[in-house]
């Protein structure tokens, strides 16, 4: 295993510091060993195993209550009865009618926990996953502090999701390490499948509706019944920050319902800690990654059902490589609220009343959920095959082998630099490890004749399904290369704002920087309000792999900076593309449409870009990638979102959508000729320079006004008004023409 370090940074950039660039190095963080629980699994009866002696610690050593008893004390809570008395006089129904649906509720969603069906579970997922997998790797000394945090306060799972598999194996681990069997929110999907939805009720999963309608009966008695298990310590609760699986690898940006209701408690002074437990899940091959792609290029996502699951009993014969769990460090609610948020207005009602959440309340809330993710995301552990897929895609349909093991290794050592937490086989050659994970993922690429070549086709067909077979692998090598951006982004994004800024002075770059975070915000997990420490950590990546060094006012980009930047670049340029293409499509739109309509004709758009050679992008075919674009650009205002009747459409700002159409444009054609000149001196390039200044300065300022003017208009205007004035009244200029053209 190799080690790397976890990077902060910490530098001023811009005029109002104007001291030389503080680089604040971090302790390398040593990571945990890893142990390899399978390994005593296959020396050890799986039915022995599963009949053991079973003694999990337990919260403050109290008696375990049985699962009737939270339903008891459910049906009895002040809140519950509060909520039914409301309703009643609202809507005219009587309280013995709103207490038989509480009870209907309750039989829906609760769990029944039985230790025979943990030992069932057991058994078969033993027989499973030492059959399909190599490796599942654990963190032991992460193991060792859930033991302890267990025992002190409630403590709350916040898993990554990238597979259904996800929440069987932390039940089975916690299980292999005599610790309580979490109890998990799990989607109403999993009640339709017979036997096996009843077995999950029993090993602890308890369910819910995935949207609540505004049902206030509904939120109450859910919120109760997880608050009650909580507060009791019956049993750890784990439930999904993204709320799905994510299709794509990427982390997905977190729902906050359940976690507003786990953390209630303590603002409610009812427990006096909670503990956090973040908890990363690697795969070497995820066992979905076929349906993902389908789900992604528009086919619907199958039902689950017992028949489709005992249709999937064929992956027994495949192998799927290794798992790593890695426990993170318990985290105290408590230590995040302290000097950061007052609990006082929760006593100034009863706590039984529900009340609306105060706006600080709810901004640490959002703050404690991206933290927990990005807390996630630095402990997911890299396959050499992610590196292996980047590669791929920069240089496909095909490269020579021994051209693809250097690129790799290269990539390898950046990887480390950046903090990547990278596994690699120790005292193994680079080509038989290349070789191996290719292997691995021969559905995706194989080596022929010293090339490694990415299967473009099925052999008979290049159509499956109605999807084009190059589109599918090309998707499934992309999820890969997206594990590689959880970590590379920031630097990405720093690369990608060099690019396109004349000089690489400080303050331009960061304003580009900015620009690009606000576009794709919803595509990458960022801490809300940290921008400018994002940009600082970007920029202490790359100076401390040596790409670029920064002086009192300008970036510089060293000799060997261009190969690094190149390749960010590359990385990052898909998305910047997609984003682009779909402004395209936006602009050519009907007035008013439906996300459905959206999403069809996006992707009829791309495909005959595509089929025309028109375009390469093939990451644009994702609705993954359709749908937070569409997000995004909602959150900047060039796409209106209101409600028609009972339907949600959409409409788009023209004017708006034209310039972020051309602002990505520059981004994604690269206009800059590489980063062979830090700073341009010629006399020649001023008019030039001052404009780019201009027109990064305040990317806000841009997009906003452009919601109402026409941006052929403006820059023709700005243009003329600047010529032959200094930078700083230049920028004044700028300004007045602004504010002119927005009020006319």
């Amino acid at each position: 295993m190799d080690s790397s370090s976890s990077s902060n940074s910490c530098f001023s950039v811009g005029s109002a510091s104007p001291g030389a660039v503080v680089l604040l190095y971090s302790e390398l963080k040593k990571w945990d060993e890893f142990e390899d629980i399978l390994e005593e699994r296959r020396h050890v009866s799986d039915l022995k195993f599963a009949m053991k002696c079973y003694t999990p610690l337990v919260y403050k050593g109290i008696t375990p209550c049985k699962p009737s008893d939270i339903k008891s004390s459910v049906l009895s809570s002040e809140e519950v009865h509060y909520v039914i008395k409301q309703l009643s006089k609202e809507s005219l129904q009587s309280v013995d009618v709103l207490r038989e649906e509480v009870c209907e509720i309750l039989d829906e969603m609760s769990h029944k926990l039985r230790l025979g069906a943990i030992r069932f579970f057991a058994f078969a997922l033993s027989k499973i996953f030492k059959q399909i997998f190599s490796k599942v790797c654990v963190n032991e000394e992460g193991i060792q502090k859930l033991q302890r945090a267990i025992q002190e306060h409630p403590v709350v799972l916040l898993p990554s999701h990238r597979s259904y598999i996800d929440f069987l194996m932390l039940s089975f681990l916690l299980y292999n390490y005599d610790l309580p069997v979490p109890v998990i929110a799990a989607g109403m999907d999993f009640l339709g499948m017979k036997m096996v939805g009843e077995l999950l009720r029993m090993s602890g999963a308890f369910f819910m509706r995935r949207t609540f309608g505004g049902n206030k009966l509904y939120w109450a008695v859910f919120s109760e019944y997880v608050k009650t298990m909580l507060r009791n310590g019956y049993a750890p609760v784990e439930f999904f920050l993204e709320g799905t699986r994510s299709r794509s690898a990427k982390t997905l940006t977190p729902k906050f319902g359940l976690l507003n209701i786990v953390m209630e408690p303590f603002f409610k002074r009812e427990v006096f800690d909670t503990y956090l437990v973040p908890i990363s899940i690697s795969y070497d091959k995820v066992l979905e990654e076929m349906l993902y792609v389908y789900e992604l290029l528009g086919v619907p996502k199958p039902k689950e059902s017992t028949t489709g699951l005992l249709k999937a009993r064929k992956i027994l014969s495949e192998n799927f490589g290794n798992i790593h769990v890695y426990f993170g460090d318990p985290v105290s609610l408590r230590s995040l609220a302290a000097g950061r948020m007052s609990r006082s207005p929760y006593n100034l009602v009863p706590r039984y009343i529900p009340q609306k959440q105060p706006e600080d309340v709810h901004a640490f809330v959002t703050e404690v959920a991206y933290k927990m993710q990005l807390l996630q995301i630095q402990n997911l552990v890299l396959s050499p095959w992610a590196l292996t897929a980047a590669v791929l895609l920069q240089n496909r349909p095909a490269m020579d082998f021994d051209a693809l093991v250097e690129k790799t290794l290269w990539l390898k050592g950046l990887t480390q630099a950046f903090g990547g937490f990278l596994t690699w086989p120790d005292n193994e050659p680079a080509e038989e490890v290349i070789q191996s994970n290719i292997l691995l993922h021969s559905n995706i690429a194989s080596l022929v004749k010293d090339q490694v070549v990415l299967n473009m086709d099925s052999g008979d067909s290049e159509v499956v399904d109605g999807l084009i077979f190059q589109h599918i692998t090309l998707l499934m090598c992309s999820a890969y290369r997206n594990q590689l951006l959880n970590i590379f982004v920031r630097p990405s994004l720093v690369a990608m704002a060099l690019q396109m800024t004349p000089g690489f002075r400080k303050e331009d770059v960061y304003s580009c920087f900015h620009f690009l975070l606000s576009v794709f915000s919803d595509e990458f997990i960022f801490l809300p309000g940290n921008t400018l420490k994002d940009f600082e950590e970007g920029c202490y990546l790359l100076c401390k792999n040596e790409t670029i060094q920064v002086t009192t006012r300008d970036i510089l980009v060293t000799e060997k900076g261009n190969t690094v930047l190149e390749f960010l670049i590359g990385l990052f340029k898909p998305f910047v593309e997609c984003y682009q293409i779909i402004c395209k499509y936006l602009l050519n739109e009907e007035d008013y449409f439906t996300e459905k309509q959206y999403l069809a004709g996006v992707r009829k758009f791309a495909g005959q870009l595509l089929d025309q050679g028109a375009s390469q992008c093939y990451d644009v075919l994702s609705c993954d990638v359709q749908k937070n674009a569409l997000a995004a650009f909602v959150r900047l205002g060039v796409v209106e979102k209101k409600k028609v009747n009972s339907d949600t459409v959409f409409n788009v700002n023209e004017p708006a959508m034209t310039k972020l159409e051309e602002m990505l444009g520059k981004y994604s054609s690269g206009t800059r000729d590489g980063f062979s000149h830090c700073i341009y001196h010629h006399p020649v390039r001023r008019e030039s320079r001052l404009w780019h200044r201009i027109l990064y300065q305040n990317e806000q300022v841009l997009i906003q006004t452009e919601l109402f003017i026409s941006s052929r208009f403006f820059s023709r205007e700005v243009r003329r008004k600047c010529r032959g004035n200094t930078t700083g009244r230049t920028w004044s200029i700028f300004c007045n023409i602004t504010v002119s053209i927005y009020h006319n």
